[in-house]
């Protein structure tokens, strides 16, 4: 039984000493058992979730979780990234103060990447810093955004624009949400676990080629290897950098474009399908300097067509959407940390993309009613 327990737990460190485990499980019923070994039954429990999940997992869950701790309570917010602001935050605050939290309490991040964010904002900043989890149930969340403590909300649509680095105090994964998302929210996660085989790791890029219709069928096994592979390649890159100081930037590969689409789309698009947009452009500039081949460029951007996800877009405007990466919070001195790819598996960190480039790979990916009638 310990050998079992120990394959589904993936230890993170910071600053090279234990920080939190990621626990993968297939139901929330260890979820109480490593609660307690928290010290949950001194605790105040607040489980912050989105209108969608509160229905489907939320309301059980305070319920299973009030009888191990002094209460449970439940905050829920719109579904949404337009939920992702200060204002949200502030009613948390106002929420966890009528409730009677200290710092001594804790909060549950139930959700997909936007509730991960938002209550890792709130957990840094209510009472200069309290505890809190992440139970992530999208694909997005479980592969990516609730690894390495980046917290944060949208700011006058300006994405992740106010933020701090949290260490949550547990990730707990249920692998088995997965089977309950739509079938774009779920594609919209691949991207980010595409974007860690591109960046560092030929091997699972390959992997997951030759998995294409187990992952595409949500067969469960796959789907766990699948989440436990990024998770590791996450790992690797945020303990050596984790206040993104250095390489961590490289987990932005396709945030540069892929944030700016998502703003002059408004949000009507996915953040995943923003980032699988803002690769295909990123490996595009790599491509037109000599990095890749043509093949290797072809190879990526249709890669992305069985999982479902877009390689253009219309109804933008490629010149504004080169303005908008001005607001890219990855900028400094004036010049974008922009991500390439050398090859499939190893990207590197340039300062020199200029904005004639990211229009050029833009227009690559920009699909106007004029090519509809070429």
């Amino acid at each position: 039984m310990e050998t079992h327990i120990e394959a589904d737990r993936l230890q993170i460190l910071y600053n090279k000493k234990p920080c939190y485990d990621i626990v993968y499980e297939t139901s929330f019923d260890a979820l109480t058992e490593e609660l307690l070994k928290l010290g949950a039954e001194q605790k105040r429990l607040c489980i912050i979730t989105d209108s969608k999940v509160e229905k489907l997992y939320g309301s059980d869950l305070c319920k299973k979780l009030s009888g191990i701790c002094k209460k449970a309570v439940l905050f829920s917010f719109p579904q949404g990234e337009e939920s992702k602001t200060l204002d949200t935050v502030k009613k948390v605050y106002t929420f966890l103060i009528q409730e009677e939290f200290d710092r001594k309490d804790m909060l549950l991040a139930l959700g997909g990447g936007v509730t991960g964010d938002l209550t890792g904002f709130a957990a840094a900043t209510y009472l200069r810093g309290v505890d809190y989890i992440q139970i992530p149930t999208t694909l997005l969340a479980q592969a990516d955004s609730s690894i390495g403590g980046k917290t944060g909300v949208d700011f006058d649509a300006y994405k992740n624009m106010v933020g701090a680095f949290k260490m949550p105090s547990l990730v707990y994964m249920n692998v088995s949400t997965l089977q309950t998302l739509e079938e774009r929210q779920f594609y919209s996660g691949f991207a980010e676990i595409m974007k860690h085989g591109l960046i560092k790791d030929e091997a699972f890029y390959l992997w997951l080629l030759q998995n294409m219709y187990e992952i595409c069928e949500r067969n469960p096994d796959t789907l766990k290897e699948m989440v436990h592979k990024s998770c590791q390649i996450k790992k690797q890159v945020v303990e050596k950098d984790p206040e993104e100081k250095g390489e961590r930037a490289l987990l932005n590969f396709g945030h540069t474009i892929g944030h700016a689409i998502e703003k002059a789309k408004h949000f009507s698009l996915y953040h995943g399908e923003c980032v699988a947009l803002g690769a295909v452009a990123a490996a595009y500039i790599s491509y037109q300097r000599g990095m890749l081949a043509m093949e290797e460029y072809y190879e990526i951007r249709d890669m992305f067509v069985p999982f479902n996800l877009p390689i253009s877009v219309d109804n933008i405007n490629p010149e504004e959407v080169v303005r908008l990466t001005r607001s890219d919070k990855k900028r400094e001195s004036g010049r974008i940390k922009f991500i390439l790819l050398k090859k499939i598996g190893k990207a590197i960190i340039d300062e020199t993309v200029t904005e004639q480039e990211m229009l050029a790979a833009v227009n690559e990916i920009y699909f106007s009613e004029g090519d509809a009638h070429e």
